[in-house]
């Protein structure tokens, strides 16, 4: 059992340290220093085992925090991945990415500072990879049944190692020239070195699952003809329409989205040679930079745009500035929306960067050769109904060579696959299904963000792993032995 005197007797909370800035803003390693052992086996034990551990509620995956905070207080690491591995199949990944709603949950977040559950997930599977304890699990037998997996971002890969493991052969079609979907191009290396994912990749091939890079389904292969082909398809597609903002100057050149840029920062940073659709790479290097956005993307374009060597950078958000502490309609044990300080914004600190709340852009303005020279933008009051009103007086014009669109996203892409297909399309532009995760076409299954809609890559591994074992239930004809730990109707923490 637990500690019974666990945070009585470490009551502050620690986390990773991270590098220097002056020293990681000059390269494209991961941010954090090397982990401290001694300080997460002393972090662990702050957690209690609570009679109701409502970091469970907190986390879609259902992962078990307090067994392995509690392994890792004993030190008994070997078990401690055993029961991580347990509920999720990247733990790297949601260790470094995920922003820890189960710790939002944690019973000690009442009236403390949570349990570092991020940070001693990311340790148990980091010493797990040191000591070898991540091998291939091949199938016992196959079952002769094909299923095609279309995208390999967290849902994708989660699901297919689940399929591979129930002894179905399963390919895995990305368009892109490497596997990792967002994970390999939209989240910048600092967060997460791409070794993360080729590790993951060699692991999946030693299991058995195949992986076609560069086929563009829907374009490079008629997705109707591949259904044909395959007992089974599950599309991972993801929700990458971005939402525009559609004033004037739009078109100027150097008004980019941020998932036109991010991939071209990561291809950069690995040493990779430019995308053939952008001949002419977007750096920020030497320009005035704004990014219109204050999100996890918008964050990540900083962080990408201070390591190219920008003359300023600017990131503009139309809400309010976020208190630090919980609101009384986000009470504890919801995640709350509180004023933050990732990585990239004490980069952007220490830069001189600046962070401006309650400001709305009214139009691009033209540099008289069609591209961008500056915004014109106004400050904007909140309402209580929560429209805003624009704030008279206080019009001005930043300059700017580059804006950065990190507005979020509009649901799937359009693409050919989704006729070709046959699918229908819900009004917020995902792709509909119904409790089994079908689509509206027999044998085509949807995860992850094509179906849910923008989310956080806990919920994306969640149901890749959900959607693996209802494809399996369809193709064997009986209930599946995969656990299925949420529903394509399931959402976040509420009270």
């Amino acid at each position: 059992m637990a500690d019974p005197r666990g945070f009585l007797t470490v009551r502050e909370r620690e986390v990773p340290r991270r590098r220097p800035v002056p020293v990681r803003i000059q390269d494209w390693r991961e941010i954090y220093e090397d982990r401290d052992d001694a300080v997460l086996r002393r972090q662990a034990t702050r957690c209690m085992d609570c009679g109701i551990p409502f970091c469970h509620n907190g986390c879609p995956l259902g992962n078990l925090i307090p067994e392995w905070n509690d392994l890792t207080r004993r030190s008994d690491d070997r078990e401690a991945i055993e029961q991580l591995h347990a509920t999720n199949n990247f733990p790297e990944f949601t260790g470094k990415l995920c922003p820890a709603p189960c710790e939002a949950a944690c019973v000690l977040g009442i009236n403390q500072a949570p349990v570092t559950i991020k940070a001693v997930e990311e340790a148990i599977i980091d010493r797990a990879w040191e000591a070898g304890w991540v091998e291939p699990q091949v199938p016992d037998r196959l079952t002769g049944k094909t299923v095609a997996v279309i995208g390999s971002g967290p849902a994708g890969l989660a699901a297919a190692q689940q399929l591979t493991r129930a002894g179905h052969t399963v390919a895995v079609y990305e368009r892109d020239d490497a596997i990792g979907g967002l994970l390999r191009y939209g989240v910048p290396e600092y967060k997460m070195e791409k070794r993360h994912v080729d590790r993951r990749v060699e692991q999946m091939t030693a299991e058995g699952t195949r992986f076609r890079t560069g086929v563009d389904v829907g374009g490079d292969v008629d997705a109707a003809a591949l259904a044909e082909r395959y007992d089974a398809v599950l599309l991972t597609v993801g929700a990458l329409q971005p939402r525009e903002l559609q004033v004037p100057g739009r078109e100027l050149r150097g008004v980019v989205q941020a998932m036109e840029f991010l991939p071209q920062g990561n291809r950069e940073a690995l040493g990779l040679p430019p995308l053939e659709n952008y001949p002419e790479p977007v750096r920020a290097e030497g320009k005035d930079v704004i990014i219109l956005g204050a999100g996890d993307t918008g964050a990540d374009c900083l962080g990408t745009v201070l390591r190219q060597g920008p003359r300023s950078v600017t990131q503009l958000a139309i809400g309010p500035r976020p208190g630090e502490e919980r609101s009384a309609d986000q009470p504890w044990p919801t995640y709350p929306l509180v004023y933050a300080v990732s990585g990239a914004h004490e980069e952007a600190e220490h830069a001189g960067g600046a962070r401006v709340y309650q400001t709305t852009t009214e139009a691009f303005v033209d540099d008289g050769t069609g591209a961008v020279a500056g915004l014109r933008v106004h400050e904007a009051r909140r309402l209580p109904d929560r429209t805003y009103e624009r704030v008279e007086g206080s019009e001005k014009v930043l300059p700017a060579q580059l804006v950065l669109l990190a507005l979020g996203f509009a649901g799937v892409q359009k693409m050919p696959l989704v006729e070709q297909l046959g699918l229908e399309v819900s009004p917020t532009g995902t792709l509909v299904r119904d409790e089994r995760w079908m689509t509206s076409r027999d044998g085509v299954f949807v995860a992850g963000d094509a179906g849910r809609g923008a989310s956080l890559i806990v919920w994306a591994i969640a149901e890749g792993r959900a959607a693996a074992a209802a494809v399996d239930e369809h193709l064997m004809g009986r209930p599946s032995a995969l656990p299925s730990p949420v529903t394509p109707s399931s959402r976040p923490l509420t009270v």
